[in-house]
């Protein structure tokens, strides 16, 4: 039996293409017929699971690997009892790795009651050795371990799980190239993203990512643009565009397509009404893109423009290229040039070093640039970034103290800045309803979101709406228009 299963695996991997994505449609066709047997042995249907730690990015990996999952014929599932479960992971801070151990030990015992159950592991975390070794050591259920490197792989690394019997290993230093054109999972109908480039150059002194996700890879323009008239042709309205930092886009290629440029050939698509990008990095954020977002319709009036510190001297020391003052030019620029935008911000606090006077500095910012939302974070010691041994740590009650003092200040600012779109009628995306409620919410071009009452049918549709009353980070409102 072992000598067949081994002819068996030689014979299906040299009739394996060797271009890619080809390779992988016919792994997904090859796990198709083994799922198949597999079902009609125990003569059920098999589900999966995908869970998501972390970023959009994340999230958009996630819709791909759910993508190759249904196409192999997995029956999506919400709970973590489905027959293979798959956790995309996150290791932009260490607790957050500490929390994906434990729920490893929970999937082990739902395993020894169910003999079919896979255990897939892969993104950020799965990049550092340790937490492979660790894993490889103390949880020998698990099925497969691959990076972020490699995700458009994972029919073809279930299909060597399954002739080998045995944990599938699969972690690369570094990309070789860009695999797309997979199938995808959405997770909404109405709205998708669309990855631009991946990577990061930037190495902020607190931040693991580039050790993780590797140096910045720009996807060509040409194949952005034919995802989304893909995405419009099946009834995507709102695409964001994906990156670690978009305005790096294309830095890396001879094509000469600037990130404003990408923006533009994108709002020419059809059928797309709103375009999204997540995120921006102030160091580097041009002119030529702050005229896209003003003159362009299509392009949402919403920058999300990472803070980190107001102080000048903390920046310096997370690597971030820019001052207090840079910034605050920056975001006026943005003001000026695009009336009624909102701009958010992401702000660390307890950084190594941060001293009173420097924390006073945020404040400051908070209160001058007028922030819509601000993601607040506590600074979480990583290990393997220049900051986790940095002197002048910060004690966690100072530190907390101060994250109280930030969250009020964020909280006053905010709810200024949404007040004043008091009694318009705007447009809104309707995105989730609930049905118990009857209530729709939808979010507006500048990322605020409104709760009405409205039909279901209208959920994934774009209406106008008139915001009747503020609470701080979001609206009451009453539709006005079913459909625009």
């Amino acid at each position: 039996m072992e000598q067949s299963m081994e002819h068996y695996a030689e014979r299906v991997r040299s009739l394996a293409p060797t271009e890619e994505p080809e390779r992988q449609y016919y792994f997904i066709d090859v796990m198709k017929s083994v799922l198949a047997e597999k079902e009609n042995r125990i003569g059920r249907k098999l589900t999966m699971n995908v869970v998501t730690f972390g970023c959009q990015m994340n999230a958009k990996d996630s819709e791909t690997l759910s993508g190759i999952l249904s196409a192999i014929g997995y029956e999506e599932t919400d709970n973590e009892e489905a027959d293979l479960v798959l956790y995309n992971t996150c290791t932009v801070r260490e607790n957050a790795n500490t929390r994906v151990y434990g729920r490893i030990g929970y999937l082990g015992n739902l395993k020894k009651k169910n003999p079919e159950k896979r255990i897939i592991l892969c993104g950020c975390m799965m990049q550092e050795p340790q937490a492979v070794e660790k894993i490889r050591k103390s949880y020998r259920f698990v099925d497969v371990i691959f990076g972020t490197h490699n995700i458009f792989k994972l029919a073809e690394l279930l299909f060597e799980r399954e002739v080998q019997g045995a944990l599938v290993i699969d972690v690369w230093d570094k990309a070789t190239g860009i695999v797309e054109d997979l199938p995808r999972r959405n997770k909404y109908g109405f709205k998708a993203g669309i990855n631009i480039m991946y990577g990061c150059n930037n190495f902020c002194s607190y931040c693991i990512v580039p050790y993780v996700r590797g140096r910045e890879r720009s996807r060509s323009a040409a194949d952005i643009v034919a995802e989304a008239r893909h995405l419009a042709d099946n009834g995507v309205r709102e695409v964001m565009l994906l990156g670690q930092n978009v305005n790096s886009y294309g830095k890396n290629m001879t094509d000469g397509v600037s990130f404003a440029q990408l923006l533009h050939m994108v709002s020419e698509v059809e059928g797309i009404r709103r375009i999204r990008f997540m995120t921006p990095h102030p160091k580097d954020l041009s002119d030529e893109l702050i005229d896209e977002i003003a003159v362009n319709p299509k392009v949402c009036k919403h920058v999300h423009l990472p803070l980190q510190s107001g102080s000048s001297r903390v920046l310096r020391a997370m690597n971030r290229h820019y001052t207090k003052e840079r910034y605050l030019e920056l975001v006026d620029k943005i003001k000026e040039r695009i009336p009624g935008v909102a701009v958010t911000t992401d702000i660390i606090v307890g950084f190594p070093g941060e001293t009173e006077e420097d924390f006073l500095e945020t404040i400051d910012v908070v209160r001058k640039a007028g922030f819509m939302a601000a993601y607040t974070f506590l600074y979480s010691k990583r290990t393997g970034t220049p900051a986790a041994s940095m002197e002048g740590q910060v004690s966690d009650e100072v530190a907390g103290e101060r994250f109280k003092r930030l969250l009020s200040n964020v909280g006053e600012v905010s709810a200024r800045e949404a007040e004043r779109f008091s009694g318009r009628t705007l447009e809104v995306l309707c995105e989730e309803y609930k049905p118990g409620e009857g209530l729709m919410t939808g979010r507006l071009d500048n990322n605020l979101l409104v709760h009405f009452p409205a039909e279901e049918a209208l959920w994934g549709e774009l209406v106008t709406v008139r915001l009747e009353e503020c609470k701080g980070f979001y609206y009451l409102g009453t539709l006005c228009s079913t459909v625009v």
